[in-house]
């Protein structure tokens, strides 16, 4: 019982002293900030990436290592490049090569790959004759080479290709949808749309359902809904391939606290889920809702609504989104975690709720919040959060087919 206590004592330590930082850059340095607008770590770095998995990656001297939300140096800066830790790992190129490390800096023996792939989802691909499996962060192989490409997973499930055929695989290498149709979506609920021949549907259970007269559907998000195109219109189906909201519309986004921004002629509002609008379309472009219930919409600059349909923050902003995977990247676009990331007068900075400037500053570059410590073990992780990286690094391989970087030649 005490340990116990002891254990749990601990865990609420972690959870207290987890922060969530931005990358911001002010005066060429880069440096981060707290929530409250206040430098966690002042800007002092040419180069540096967000915070994940509880360290970021910097550049010392035009060699790179790995800081912790202290700025302390956790693993020295010795590498000529460093991409994000995830799962405990990361990639980093030592002299000529690309090897991955863990958190204490040692090189770990991988598993042969043609290629060395980021980790996501507590996985990394590896590649072995044009063939694509998985490892996970124990360095053991879950899934042996055998899909032409694997895409990025997302909340654990990720698209395979096998002769051209796409199907759906977890994180265990576990097939929930055999690879037996042109294309296919994301995984939400036990049931994804796919195109058979020329046919769209959903499959669910392992069955193909043909879906009425359908021409296009897109991804499932956080909603029983998804849209999907007839007869050039735009309309909603429901997780069962019925069509709940009649096509009708010119274009359309998911839905999102009960409400889906639709365009009509040139103008955009928000309806209900029984096709009803709630927001009249007077916007030349909407968002989805954030979780807080506010939506960027555009007149000719970029503002935020509430659910009723009140502008709460004037439209006077430009507002960006995030190319990295995530599971609901239209949010990258509104609020996330209680602020929104926004440009004025090409600067970057962060909005609150309420329409004002946190800490009233502005800077040359800003990226999203990200955690700067690594969340406690063994309590259930948390989805994944989105960030962008800065621009002075490279992408991170996000796809089988797309390296995190080059081989030595």
């Amino acid at each position: 019982m005490k340990k116990t206590f002891i254990f749990l004592l601990l865990v609420s330590i972690q959870v207290v002293n987890s922060q969530e930082l931005a990358l911001v850059k002010k005066n060429s340095k880069i440096g981060y900030i707290t929530k409250d607008g206040s430098f966690k770590i002042e800007p002092q770095y040419k180069s540096a990436r967000s915070f994940s998995d509880g360290l970021a990656a910097v550049e010392n001297g035009g060699k790179w290592g790995f800081i912790d939300s202290k700025g302390s140096w956790v693993i020295p800066a010795d590498f000529k490049d460093a991409k994000d830790f995830n799962n405990g790992i990361a990639v980093v190129q030592k002299d000529k090569e690309w090897v991955y490390i863990d958190k204490k800096g040692e090189i770990l023996k991988a598993p042969a790959s043609d290629k060395i792939f980021d980790f996501n989802n507590g996985v990394a691909f590896i590649r072995q004759n044009n063939k694509v499996g998985l490892i996970n962060n124990k360095m053991a192989v879950v899934l042996e080479p055998k899909y032409d490409q694997i895409k990025p997973f997302e909340n654990g499930y990720a698209r395979v290709e096998l002769n051209k055929n796409w199907g759906i695989i977890n994180t265990e290498g576990k097939e929930l949808v055999e690879p037996a149709y042109a294309e296919i979506g994301n995984y939400f609920k036990g049931t994804t749309w796919a195109r058979k021949d020329k046919t769209f549907g959903l499959v669910s259970g392992g069955k193909f359902i043909p879906v009425d007269g359908a021409e296009k559907i897109w991804d499932f998000e956080t909603q029983d809904l998804t849209f999907a195109k007839k007869n050039g219109k735009i309309g909603y189906i429901d997780l069962k391939g019925n069509w709940v909201i009649l096509p009708i519309y010119d274009k359309g986004k998911a839905f999102s606290k009960n409400l889906a921004p639709v365009l009509v002629g040139k103008k955009w509002g928000f309806i209900n889920p029984e096709g009803k609008f709630v927001i009249e379309p007077t916007y030349s472009d909407a968002e989805v809702f954030s979780t807080n219930g506010l939506a960027p919409v555009k007149e000719s600059n970029w503002g935020f609504i509430n659910e009723s349909g009140k502008l709460v923050i004037p439209t006077q902003y430009g507002i960006t989104t995030n190319a990295i995977i995530a599971m609901f990247v239209q949010q990258d676009k509104g609020f996330i975690d209680g602020v929104a990331r926004v440009k004025n007068e090409g600067k970057w900075g962060f909005l609150k709720p309420d329409g004002t400037v946190l800490s009233n500053q502005w800077f040359e570059n800003a990226e999203l919040f990200s955690k700067s410590a690594e969340k406690p073990q063994p309590v259930a992780a948390a989805p994944a959060e989105t960030k962008q990286e800065t621009k002075t690094t490279k992408p991170a391989a996000k796809s089988a087919t797309k390296p995190a970087a080059k081989k030595k030649k």
